[in-house]
Protein backbone atom coordinates (compact mmCIF):
# COMPACT_ATOMS: atom_id res chain seq x y z
CA UNK A 1 0.00 0.00 0.00
CA UNK A 2 1.39 3.42 -0.90
CA UNK A 3 2.42 5.65 1.95
CA UNK A 4 0.35 8.82 2.12
CA UNK A 5 2.43 11.98 1.93
CA UNK A 6 1.60 14.56 4.60
CA UNK A 7 0.88 18.06 3.37
CA UNK A 8 3.48 20.71 4.18
CA UNK A 9 2.72 23.94 6.09
CA UNK A 10 3.17 25.83 2.80
CA UNK A 11 0.49 23.67 1.12
CA UNK A 12 -1.85 24.06 4.09
CA UNK A 13 -1.29 27.82 3.95
CA UNK A 14 -2.05 27.92 0.22
CA UNK A 15 -5.29 26.03 0.88
CA UNK A 16 -6.17 28.45 3.69
CA UNK A 17 -5.61 31.48 1.40
CA UNK A 18 -7.80 29.87 -1.28
CA UNK A 19 -10.56 29.20 1.27
CA UNK A 20 -10.35 32.80 2.52
CA UNK A 21 -10.54 34.14 -1.03
CA UNK A 22 -13.49 31.91 -2.07
CA UNK A 23 -15.36 32.49 1.22
CA UNK A 24 -15.03 36.28 0.97
CA UNK A 25 -16.42 36.22 -2.59
CA UNK A 26 -19.27 33.96 -1.49
CA UNK A 27 -20.18 36.19 1.47
CA UNK A 28 -20.04 39.25 -0.78
CA UNK A 29 -22.45 37.66 -3.26
CA UNK A 30 -24.70 36.61 -0.38
CA UNK A 31 -24.91 40.23 0.81
CA UNK A 32 -24.28 39.91 4.56
CA UNK A 33 -22.81 37.66 7.24
CA UNK A 34 -22.25 37.44 10.98
CA UNK A 35 -18.48 37.31 11.60
CA UNK A 36 -18.78 35.39 14.88
CA UNK A 37 -21.66 33.22 13.66
CA UNK A 38 -21.69 30.08 11.49
CA UNK A 39 -21.30 32.15 8.31
CA UNK A 40 -18.05 33.74 9.55
CA UNK A 41 -16.59 30.50 10.91
CA UNK A 42 -14.81 29.51 7.67
CA UNK A 43 -13.08 32.89 7.52
CA UNK A 44 -11.97 32.68 11.16
CA UNK A 45 -10.73 29.10 10.86
CA UNK A 46 -8.85 29.77 7.61
CA UNK A 47 -7.13 32.83 9.12
CA UNK A 48 -6.19 30.86 12.24
CA UNK A 49 -4.80 28.05 10.09
CA UNK A 50 -2.85 30.50 7.93
CA UNK A 51 -1.49 32.43 10.95
CA UNK A 52 -0.27 35.39 8.84
CA UNK A 53 3.09 36.83 9.84
CA UNK A 54 1.62 40.31 10.14
CA UNK A 55 -0.91 39.12 12.75
CA UNK A 56 1.75 37.61 15.00
CA UNK A 57 0.21 35.63 17.86
CA UNK A 58 -3.36 35.49 16.45
CA UNK A 59 -3.53 31.71 17.02
CA UNK A 60 -2.30 31.94 20.63
CA UNK A 61 -4.31 32.74 23.77
CA UNK A 62 -2.60 36.07 24.40
CA UNK A 63 -3.76 39.15 22.51
CA UNK A 64 -1.66 40.24 19.51
CA UNK A 65 -0.57 43.87 20.04
CA UNK A 66 1.55 44.85 16.99
CA UNK A 67 -1.05 43.30 14.69
CA UNK A 68 -3.72 45.32 16.51
CA UNK A 69 -1.89 48.59 15.80
CA UNK A 70 -1.38 47.60 12.14
CA UNK A 71 -5.09 46.86 11.69
CA UNK A 72 -6.33 49.96 13.55
CA UNK A 73 -4.20 52.19 11.28
CA UNK A 74 -6.09 50.75 8.29
CA UNK A 75 -9.63 50.80 9.68
CA UNK A 76 -11.73 53.85 10.66
CA UNK A 77 -11.43 55.18 14.19
CA UNK A 78 -14.25 53.89 16.38
CA UNK A 79 -14.95 50.72 14.36
CA UNK A 80 -14.38 48.57 17.47
CA UNK A 81 -17.54 50.19 18.96
CA UNK A 82 -19.76 49.29 15.98
CA UNK A 83 -22.00 46.24 15.92
CA UNK A 84 -23.02 46.84 12.30
CA UNK A 85 -20.47 47.44 9.52
CA UNK A 86 -21.80 48.26 6.03
CA UNK A 87 -19.56 48.10 2.97
CA UNK A 88 -21.03 50.48 0.41
CA UNK A 89 -20.38 51.92 -3.02
CA UNK A 90 -20.05 55.72 -3.45
CA UNK A 91 -23.69 56.36 -2.61
CA UNK A 92 -23.65 60.08 -1.90
CA UNK A 93 -22.62 60.20 1.78
CA UNK A 94 -20.16 62.96 0.86
CA UNK A 95 -23.15 65.26 0.28
CA UNK A 96 -24.57 64.58 3.75
CA UNK A 97 -23.68 66.19 7.08
CA UNK A 98 -21.56 63.15 7.99
CA UNK A 99 -17.85 63.90 8.19
CA UNK A 100 -15.69 61.23 6.51
CA UNK A 101 -13.30 59.29 8.75
CA UNK A 102 -10.16 58.42 6.77
CA UNK A 103 -7.82 55.78 8.27
CA UNK A 104 -4.19 57.01 8.48
CA UNK A 105 -2.77 54.17 6.33
CA UNK A 106 -5.62 53.52 3.87
CA UNK A 107 -7.32 56.13 1.71
CA UNK A 108 -10.98 55.23 2.05
CA UNK A 109 -13.97 57.30 3.20
CA UNK A 110 -15.80 55.89 6.21
CA UNK A 111 -18.89 57.30 7.92
CA UNK A 112 -20.08 56.74 11.48
CA UNK A 113 -23.85 56.67 10.92
CA UNK A 114 -24.81 56.23 14.58
CA UNK A 115 -23.49 54.67 17.81
CA UNK A 116 -23.72 51.17 16.37
CA UNK A 117 -23.05 51.51 12.63
CA UNK A 118 -20.02 52.29 10.47
CA UNK A 119 -20.29 52.60 6.68
CA UNK A 120 -17.11 52.06 4.63
CA UNK A 121 -17.02 53.23 1.00
CA UNK A 122 -15.44 50.76 -1.44
CA UNK A 123 -14.23 52.57 -4.55
CA UNK A 124 -10.97 50.70 -5.17
CA UNK A 125 -12.21 47.26 -6.15
CA UNK A 126 -12.13 43.76 -4.69
CA UNK A 127 -8.67 44.15 -3.12
CA UNK A 128 -10.19 46.75 -0.79
CA UNK A 129 -12.87 44.27 0.30
CA UNK A 130 -10.34 41.48 0.94
CA UNK A 131 -8.20 43.92 2.93
CA UNK A 132 -11.09 45.11 5.12
CA UNK A 133 -12.62 41.66 5.73
CA UNK A 134 -9.26 40.16 6.69
CA UNK A 135 -8.56 42.98 9.17
CA UNK A 136 -12.07 42.75 10.61
CA UNK A 137 -11.74 38.98 11.04
CA UNK A 138 -8.52 39.59 12.98
CA UNK A 139 -10.32 42.14 15.20
CA UNK A 140 -13.20 39.74 15.88
CA UNK A 141 -10.83 36.87 16.73
CA UNK A 142 -8.98 39.13 19.19
CA UNK A 143 -12.25 40.37 20.72
CA UNK A 144 -13.37 36.77 21.25
CA UNK A 145 -10.09 36.06 23.10
CA UNK A 146 -10.85 38.96 25.48
CA UNK A 147 -14.41 37.72 26.11
CA UNK A 148 -13.16 34.20 26.88
CA UNK A 149 -10.63 35.51 29.40
CA UNK A 150 -13.04 37.80 31.28
CA UNK A 151 -16.27 35.76 31.36
CA UNK A 152 -16.56 33.43 34.36
CA UNK A 153 -17.39 29.96 33.02
CA UNK A 154 -21.09 29.00 32.84
CA UNK A 155 -22.19 32.45 34.09
CA UNK A 156 -22.85 35.93 32.71
CA UNK A 157 -20.49 37.45 35.27
CA UNK A 158 -17.05 38.86 34.52
CA UNK A 159 -13.74 38.73 36.41
CA UNK A 160 -12.60 41.58 38.66
CA UNK A 161 -10.03 42.84 36.10
CA UNK A 162 -12.84 43.57 33.62
CA UNK A 163 -14.90 45.44 36.23
CA UNK A 164 -11.89 47.63 37.04
CA UNK A 165 -11.19 48.33 33.34
CA UNK A 166 -14.84 49.31 32.84
CA UNK A 167 -14.66 51.73 35.79
CA UNK A 168 -11.51 53.35 34.36
CA UNK A 169 -13.01 53.74 30.85
CA UNK A 170 -16.11 55.46 32.24
CA UNK A 171 -14.04 58.18 33.98
CA UNK A 172 -13.54 61.42 32.05
CA UNK A 173 -9.88 61.76 33.01
CA UNK A 174 -7.38 59.41 34.65
CA UNK A 175 -4.53 60.33 36.98
CA UNK A 176 -1.15 58.64 36.43
CA UNK A 177 -1.89 56.20 39.26
CA UNK A 178 -5.39 55.38 37.95
CA UNK A 179 -4.01 54.85 34.44
CA UNK A 180 -1.32 52.46 35.69
CA UNK A 181 -3.84 50.52 37.78
CA UNK A 182 -6.11 50.22 34.73
CA UNK A 183 -3.15 49.05 32.60
CA UNK A 184 -2.25 46.36 35.16
CA UNK A 185 -5.81 44.98 34.92
CA UNK A 186 -5.77 45.32 31.09
CA UNK A 187 -2.45 43.44 30.86
CA UNK A 188 -4.04 40.57 32.83
CA UNK A 189 -7.04 40.52 30.48
CA UNK A 190 -4.78 40.46 27.41
CA UNK A 191 -2.33 37.89 28.75
CA UNK A 192 0.48 40.42 28.30
CA UNK A 193 3.04 42.04 30.61
CA UNK A 194 2.51 45.46 32.22
CA UNK A 195 5.52 46.75 30.21
CA UNK A 196 3.89 45.68 26.92
CA UNK A 197 0.60 47.29 27.94
CA UNK A 198 2.33 50.61 28.73
CA UNK A 199 4.20 50.53 25.41
CA UNK A 200 1.08 50.01 23.26
CA UNK A 201 -0.84 52.56 25.37
CA UNK A 202 1.75 55.19 24.37
CA UNK A 203 1.63 54.18 20.69
CA UNK A 204 -2.17 54.43 20.47
CA UNK A 205 -2.63 57.56 22.60
CA UNK A 206 -3.65 60.78 20.83
CA UNK A 207 -4.18 64.32 22.18
CA UNK A 208 -7.93 63.95 21.78
CA UNK A 209 -8.00 60.36 23.15
CA UNK A 210 -5.15 59.82 25.66
CA UNK A 211 -6.78 56.58 26.92
CA UNK A 212 -7.55 55.23 23.43
CA UNK A 213 -5.92 51.84 24.11
CA UNK A 214 -8.06 51.18 27.20
CA UNK A 215 -11.22 52.14 25.28
CA UNK A 216 -10.34 49.90 22.32
CA UNK A 217 -9.79 46.87 24.59
CA UNK A 218 -13.01 47.66 26.48
CA UNK A 219 -15.18 47.97 23.35
CA UNK A 220 -13.70 44.91 21.65
CA UNK A 221 -14.43 42.91 24.81
CA UNK A 222 -17.83 44.52 25.46
CA UNK A 223 -19.34 43.58 22.08
CA UNK A 224 -17.86 40.07 22.22
CA UNK A 225 -19.23 39.55 25.76
CA UNK A 226 -22.69 40.72 24.64
CA UNK A 227 -22.57 38.24 21.74
CA UNK A 228 -21.76 35.43 24.17
CA UNK A 229 -24.33 36.39 26.81
CA UNK A 230 -27.24 37.80 24.78
CA UNK A 231 -26.73 36.27 21.33
CA UNK A 232 -26.81 39.78 19.83
CA UNK A 233 -24.38 39.19 16.95
CA UNK A 234 -22.29 41.70 15.03
CA UNK A 235 -23.02 41.84 11.29
CA UNK A 236 -21.24 42.89 8.09
CA UNK A 237 -23.41 43.93 5.13
CA UNK A 238 -22.63 44.66 1.45
CA UNK A 239 -25.09 47.11 -0.10
CA UNK A 240 -26.97 46.13 -3.30
CA UNK A 241 -25.39 49.06 -5.19
CA UNK A 242 -21.87 47.89 -4.26
CA UNK A 243 -22.63 44.34 -5.39
CA UNK A 244 -24.07 45.68 -8.65
CA UNK A 245 -21.21 48.08 -9.43
CA UNK A 246 -18.13 46.09 -8.40
CA UNK A 247 -15.95 45.05 -11.33
CA UNK A 248 -17.48 47.53 -13.80
CA UNK A 249 -14.62 50.09 -13.68
CA UNK A 250 -17.03 52.92 -12.83
CA UNK A 251 -14.46 54.91 -10.83
CA UNK A 252 -11.54 53.99 -13.10
CA UNK A 253 -13.41 55.17 -16.19
CA UNK A 254 -14.32 58.49 -14.52
CA UNK A 255 -10.70 58.93 -13.45
CA UNK A 256 -9.24 58.16 -16.89
CA UNK A 257 -11.75 60.37 -18.74
CA UNK A 258 -11.01 63.36 -16.47
CA UNK A 259 -7.27 63.04 -17.20
CA UNK A 260 -7.78 62.71 -20.96
CA UNK A 261 -10.04 65.79 -20.94
CA UNK A 262 -7.27 67.72 -19.15
CA UNK A 263 -4.66 66.51 -21.66
CA UNK A 264 -6.93 67.59 -24.52
CA UNK A 265 -7.65 71.00 -22.97
CA UNK A 266 -3.90 71.64 -22.69
CA UNK A 267 -3.04 70.39 -26.19
CA UNK A 268 -1.16 67.36 -24.85
CA UNK A 269 -3.34 64.49 -26.06
CA UNK A 270 -1.24 63.64 -29.14
CA UNK A 271 2.19 64.11 -27.55
CA UNK A 272 4.42 61.18 -26.40
CA UNK A 273 3.21 60.23 -22.91
CA UNK A 274 5.36 58.61 -20.22
CA UNK A 275 3.28 57.15 -17.37
CA UNK A 276 4.83 56.86 -13.91
CA UNK A 277 3.05 55.19 -11.01
CA UNK A 278 4.71 56.63 -7.93
CA UNK A 279 3.93 59.05 -5.09
CA UNK A 280 2.99 62.72 -5.40
CA UNK A 281 6.37 64.16 -4.47
CA UNK A 282 9.38 62.21 -5.78
CA UNK A 283 9.04 63.08 -9.50
CA UNK A 284 8.26 66.75 -8.83
CA UNK A 285 11.12 67.06 -6.31
CA UNK A 286 13.58 65.23 -8.59
CA UNK A 287 12.72 67.60 -11.45
CA UNK A 288 12.75 70.91 -9.55
CA UNK A 289 13.84 70.75 -5.88
CA UNK A 290 17.61 71.26 -6.29
CA UNK A 291 17.16 74.38 -8.42
CA UNK A 292 14.12 75.69 -6.49
CA UNK A 293 16.00 75.46 -3.18
CA UNK A 294 19.43 76.58 -4.46
CA UNK A 295 19.51 79.50 -1.97
CA UNK A 296 18.67 77.32 1.02
CA UNK A 297 20.85 74.30 0.16
CA UNK A 298 23.48 75.48 -2.34
CA UNK A 299 25.66 72.54 -3.37
CA UNK A 300 24.46 70.17 -0.67
CA UNK A 301 23.71 66.58 -1.81
CA UNK A 302 20.26 66.03 -3.34
CA UNK A 303 19.49 63.32 -0.75
CA UNK A 304 19.79 65.88 2.04
CA UNK A 305 17.26 68.12 0.25
CA UNK A 306 14.84 65.21 -0.26
CA UNK A 307 15.07 64.19 3.40
CA UNK A 308 14.33 67.78 4.44
CA UNK A 309 11.32 67.90 2.09
CA UNK A 310 9.95 64.69 3.62
CA UNK A 311 9.87 66.24 7.11
CA UNK A 312 6.37 67.42 8.13
CA UNK A 313 7.66 70.75 9.49
CA UNK A 314 9.13 71.86 6.13
CA UNK A 315 5.87 72.92 4.46
CA UNK A 316 7.36 76.24 3.28
CA UNK A 317 10.13 74.42 1.35
CA UNK A 318 7.61 72.08 -0.27
CA UNK A 319 5.44 75.04 -1.31
CA UNK A 320 8.46 76.66 -2.96
CA UNK A 321 9.11 73.53 -5.04
CA UNK A 322 5.40 73.24 -5.97
CA UNK A 323 5.35 76.91 -7.07
CA UNK A 324 8.37 76.38 -9.36
CA UNK A 325 6.85 73.17 -10.77
CA UNK A 326 3.55 74.91 -11.61
CA UNK A 327 5.44 77.77 -13.24
CA UNK A 328 7.24 75.26 -15.46
CA UNK A 329 4.44 73.13 -16.85
CA UNK A 330 3.06 71.05 -13.96
CA UNK A 331 -0.70 70.49 -13.79
CA UNK A 332 -2.08 68.95 -10.57
CA UNK A 333 -5.36 67.02 -10.58
CA UNK A 334 -6.86 66.14 -7.21
CA UNK A 335 -9.07 63.09 -7.51
CA UNK A 336 -12.83 63.54 -7.70
CA UNK A 337 -13.63 60.12 -9.23
CA UNK A 338 -13.53 58.10 -6.01
CA UNK A 339 -10.35 56.21 -6.93
CA UNK A 340 -8.30 58.27 -4.42
CA UNK A 341 -5.55 58.48 -7.04
CA UNK A 342 -4.26 62.02 -7.52
CA UNK A 343 -2.38 62.97 -10.69
CA UNK A 344 0.40 65.30 -11.84
CA UNK A 345 1.08 66.12 -15.50
CA UNK A 346 4.45 67.63 -16.50
CA UNK A 347 4.71 69.33 -19.91
CA UNK A 348 8.44 69.27 -20.72
CA UNK A 349 7.90 71.81 -23.53
CA UNK A 350 7.23 74.42 -20.82
CA UNK A 351 10.42 73.87 -18.83
CA UNK A 352 12.11 77.23 -18.31
CA UNK A 353 15.87 77.74 -18.45
CA UNK A 354 17.66 76.44 -15.31
CA UNK A 355 14.36 75.32 -13.77
CA UNK A 356 14.59 71.57 -14.31
CA UNK A 357 17.39 69.31 -13.06
CA UNK A 358 17.20 67.14 -16.21
CA UNK A 359 17.80 68.10 -19.85
CA UNK A 360 16.17 66.84 -23.02
CA UNK A 361 18.22 66.09 -26.11
CA UNK A 362 18.62 69.14 -28.34
CA UNK A 363 16.56 69.60 -31.46
CA UNK A 364 13.30 67.99 -30.27
CA UNK A 365 10.37 70.13 -31.53
CA UNK A 366 7.87 71.21 -28.85
CA UNK A 367 5.08 69.04 -30.28
CA UNK A 368 7.30 65.95 -29.84
CA UNK A 369 8.57 66.74 -26.35
CA UNK A 370 7.42 64.20 -23.76
CA UNK A 371 4.55 64.61 -21.36
CA UNK A 372 5.20 62.95 -17.98
CA UNK A 373 2.03 61.69 -16.35
CA UNK A 374 2.43 60.73 -12.66
CA UNK A 375 -0.32 58.80 -10.88
CA UNK A 376 -0.42 58.08 -7.16
CA UNK A 377 -0.24 54.46 -5.98
CA UNK A 378 -3.15 52.20 -6.91
CA UNK A 379 -4.35 49.49 -4.52
CA UNK A 380 -4.33 45.86 -5.67
CA UNK A 381 -6.81 45.13 -8.49
CA UNK A 382 -7.42 48.87 -8.81
CA UNK A 383 -4.12 49.01 -10.77
CA UNK A 384 -5.78 47.04 -13.60
CA UNK A 385 -8.95 49.13 -13.54
CA UNK A 386 -7.16 52.49 -13.78
CA UNK A 387 -4.42 51.67 -16.30
CA UNK A 388 -6.79 49.60 -18.45
CA UNK A 389 -9.17 52.57 -18.71
CA UNK A 390 -6.41 55.12 -19.30
CA UNK A 391 -4.83 53.14 -22.15
CA UNK A 392 -8.11 53.05 -24.10
CA UNK A 393 -8.43 55.59 -26.95
CA UNK A 394 -9.98 58.99 -26.20
CA UNK A 395 -13.38 59.39 -27.85
CA UNK A 396 -13.51 62.80 -29.55
CA UNK A 397 -16.94 62.33 -31.06
CA UNK A 398 -19.24 59.35 -31.58
CA UNK A 399 -17.16 57.74 -34.36
CA UNK A 400 -13.86 59.53 -33.76
CA UNK A 401 -11.17 58.38 -31.38
CA UNK A 402 -7.60 59.41 -30.60
CA UNK A 403 -5.08 56.68 -29.75
CA UNK A 404 -2.65 57.80 -27.06
CA UNK A 405 1.06 57.75 -27.88
CA UNK A 406 2.16 56.00 -24.70
CA UNK A 407 5.96 55.72 -24.98
CA UNK A 408 6.70 54.15 -21.58
CA UNK A 409 5.09 52.95 -18.36
CA UNK A 410 7.17 53.01 -15.17
CA UNK A 411 6.00 51.44 -11.92
CA UNK A 412 7.74 52.28 -8.68
CA UNK A 413 6.38 50.76 -5.49
CA UNK A 414 6.94 49.38 -2.02
CA UNK A 415 7.16 45.63 -1.61
CA UNK A 416 8.08 42.96 0.90
CA UNK A 417 11.57 41.56 0.28
CA UNK A 418 12.51 37.93 0.92
CA UNK A 419 16.28 38.36 1.16
CA UNK A 420 17.52 41.65 2.58
CA UNK A 421 16.07 44.48 4.61
CA UNK A 422 14.11 47.71 4.55
CA UNK A 423 15.17 50.11 1.79
CA UNK A 424 16.77 47.48 -0.48
CA UNK A 425 15.78 47.39 -4.15
CA UNK A 426 14.01 44.68 -6.22
CA UNK A 427 14.02 44.56 -10.03
CA UNK A 428 11.38 42.11 -11.31
CA UNK A 429 11.82 40.04 -14.46
CA UNK A 430 8.27 38.65 -14.24
CA UNK A 431 5.12 38.84 -12.11
CA UNK A 432 3.39 35.74 -10.73
CA UNK A 433 -0.20 35.88 -9.51
CA UNK A 434 -0.58 34.09 -6.20
CA UNK A 435 -3.04 31.20 -6.10
CA UNK A 436 -3.24 30.89 -9.90
CA UNK A 437 -1.07 29.60 -12.75
CA UNK A 438 -0.98 33.15 -14.22
CA UNK A 439 2.50 34.52 -14.83
CA UNK A 440 3.62 37.60 -16.74
CA UNK A 441 7.21 37.66 -18.05
CA UNK A 442 8.23 40.99 -19.62
CA UNK A 443 11.26 42.94 -20.82
CA UNK A 444 12.13 45.31 -17.99
CA UNK A 445 14.08 48.38 -19.13
CA UNK A 446 15.77 48.24 -15.72
CA UNK A 447 18.27 45.65 -14.56
CA UNK A 448 20.13 45.19 -11.27
CA UNK A 449 23.32 46.84 -12.62
CA UNK A 450 21.43 50.15 -13.02
CA UNK A 451 21.17 50.41 -9.23
CA UNK A 452 24.41 48.87 -7.95
CA UNK A 453 27.09 50.99 -6.29
CA UNK A 454 24.63 53.11 -4.28
CA UNK A 455 25.02 51.36 -0.93
CA UNK A 456 21.79 49.38 -1.31
CA UNK A 457 21.29 45.65 -1.77
CA UNK A 458 19.78 45.00 -5.25
CA UNK A 459 17.90 41.80 -6.18
CA UNK A 460 16.65 40.71 -9.60
CA UNK A 461 14.10 37.96 -10.24
CA UNK A 462 10.41 37.05 -10.20
CA UNK A 463 7.95 38.85 -7.94
CA UNK A 464 4.66 37.51 -6.64
CA UNK A 465 1.48 39.61 -6.64
CA UNK A 466 -0.48 38.64 -3.53
CA UNK A 467 -4.18 39.01 -2.71
CA UNK A 468 -3.32 40.93 0.46
CA UNK A 469 -0.27 41.75 2.57
CA UNK A 470 -2.06 40.26 5.58
CA UNK A 471 -2.54 36.86 3.90
CA UNK A 472 1.06 35.61 4.06
CA UNK A 473 3.15 33.53 6.43
CA UNK A 474 6.78 32.39 6.53
CA UNK A 475 6.06 28.89 5.23
CA UNK A 476 4.44 29.98 1.98
CA UNK A 477 6.98 32.76 1.41
CA UNK A 478 9.91 30.36 2.02
CA UNK A 479 8.42 28.02 -0.58
CA UNK A 480 8.26 30.79 -3.19
CA UNK A 481 11.75 32.03 -2.32
CA UNK A 482 13.52 28.66 -2.14
CA UNK A 483 11.75 26.79 -4.96
CA UNK A 484 12.49 27.17 -8.68
CA UNK A 485 10.07 30.13 -8.79
CA UNK A 486 13.01 32.13 -7.35
CA UNK A 487 10.70 34.85 -6.00
CA UNK A 488 12.56 37.87 -4.58
CA UNK A 489 9.60 39.82 -3.17
CA UNK A 490 5.86 40.26 -2.84
CA UNK A 491 3.54 43.15 -3.65
CA UNK A 492 -0.09 43.71 -4.65
CA UNK A 493 -0.23 45.50 -8.02
CA UNK A 494 2.40 44.14 -10.49
CA UNK A 495 0.25 41.48 -12.18
CA UNK A 496 -2.67 43.90 -12.50
CA UNK A 497 -0.53 46.61 -14.14
CA UNK A 498 1.13 44.14 -16.52
CA UNK A 499 -2.19 42.48 -17.44
CA UNK A 500 -3.56 45.91 -18.51
CA UNK A 501 -0.35 46.83 -20.37
CA UNK A 502 -0.24 43.53 -22.29
CA UNK A 503 -3.95 43.73 -23.14
CA UNK A 504 -3.56 47.27 -24.52
CA UNK A 505 -0.29 46.72 -26.41
CA UNK A 506 -0.58 43.10 -27.62
CA UNK A 507 -4.32 42.37 -27.85
CA UNK A 508 -6.35 45.56 -28.23
CA UNK A 509 -3.50 47.40 -29.98
CA UNK A 510 -4.67 50.68 -28.48
CA UNK A 511 -1.05 51.65 -27.65
CA UNK A 512 2.23 50.87 -29.43
CA UNK A 513 3.35 47.24 -29.20
CA UNK A 514 6.92 48.20 -28.23
CA UNK A 515 5.90 50.34 -25.23
CA UNK A 516 8.81 50.46 -22.79
CA UNK A 517 8.08 49.02 -19.35
CA UNK A 518 10.02 49.72 -16.15
CA UNK A 519 9.39 48.12 -12.75
CA UNK A 520 11.42 48.77 -9.60
CA UNK A 521 10.43 48.28 -5.96
CA UNK A 522 12.02 49.18 -2.66
CA UNK A 523 11.61 47.04 0.43
CA UNK A 524 9.13 48.15 3.09
CA UNK A 525 9.71 45.03 5.20
CA UNK A 526 11.07 41.48 5.23
CA UNK A 527 8.23 39.17 6.28
CA UNK A 528 10.70 36.26 6.65
CA UNK A 529 12.50 38.06 9.47
CA UNK A 530 10.88 38.15 12.92
CA UNK A 531 10.23 41.76 13.93
CA UNK A 532 10.66 43.06 10.36
CA UNK A 533 7.08 42.82 9.07
CA UNK A 534 4.91 45.82 8.20
CA UNK A 535 3.39 45.55 11.68
CA UNK A 536 6.77 46.52 13.17
CA UNK A 537 6.45 50.09 11.86
CA UNK A 538 7.07 52.25 8.80
CA UNK A 539 10.22 53.00 6.81
CA UNK A 540 10.84 56.51 8.15
CA UNK A 541 13.70 58.20 6.25
CA UNK A 542 15.04 54.76 5.18
CA UNK A 543 12.66 54.94 2.21
CA UNK A 544 13.92 58.33 0.96
CA UNK A 545 17.13 57.05 -0.67
CA UNK A 546 15.64 54.15 -2.70
CA UNK A 547 12.55 56.22 -3.66
CA UNK A 548 14.63 58.99 -5.18
CA UNK A 549 17.23 56.64 -6.68
CA UNK A 550 14.48 54.79 -8.59
CA UNK A 551 12.81 58.09 -9.59
CA UNK A 552 16.14 59.44 -10.84
CA UNK A 553 16.74 56.34 -13.00
CA UNK A 554 13.20 56.55 -14.46
CA UNK A 555 13.59 60.24 -15.36
CA UNK A 556 17.08 59.78 -16.86
CA UNK A 557 15.74 57.10 -19.21
CA UNK A 558 12.77 59.29 -20.19
CA UNK A 559 14.87 62.41 -20.83
CA UNK A 560 17.51 60.45 -22.76
CA UNK A 561 15.00 58.52 -24.92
Amino acid sequence: MNKLKNTTRAQESTNAIERLYITMRHLFNRGFYKPMGVSGETLRNALLQLRPEIYGSIAEEKTELNGLIYVLERLPEGIEQCRFINLTSDEGYGKSHFKPIIPPKRRRNCYRIDDEQMNIEITRGRSDIYDILTHLTFLFVESQKIAKRVLIEDTDRTIRDWVKLEEAVKKNKLTQTEREVALIHTAQILGRSFTEAIEIHKKLATKAEPERFLKIVYWLGKLAIEEETTGNKRAITFTPLLRERLGHHIHGERWANAIKETLKANGLLERPIHIISANMHSVMNSLFAKNALAKEYGNKPSLEIYEALSSPENGALRNKVIAMAKKNGMISLDDTSGTNIDVQIFDTAKLGKDACCFELREGIPDDKKPVIFVMDYAFGEQAYETIDEFLKPYKKKKNQQVFLDVASISIMGKAGILEGGKGDIMIPTSHIFEGTADNYPFKNEFNADDFKGNGLNVLEGAMITVLGTSLQNKDILKFFHESTWNVIGLEMEGVHYQKAIQAASKVRRSIREDVKVRYAYYASDNPLETGSTLASGGLGTTGVKPTYLITDKILKQIFNS
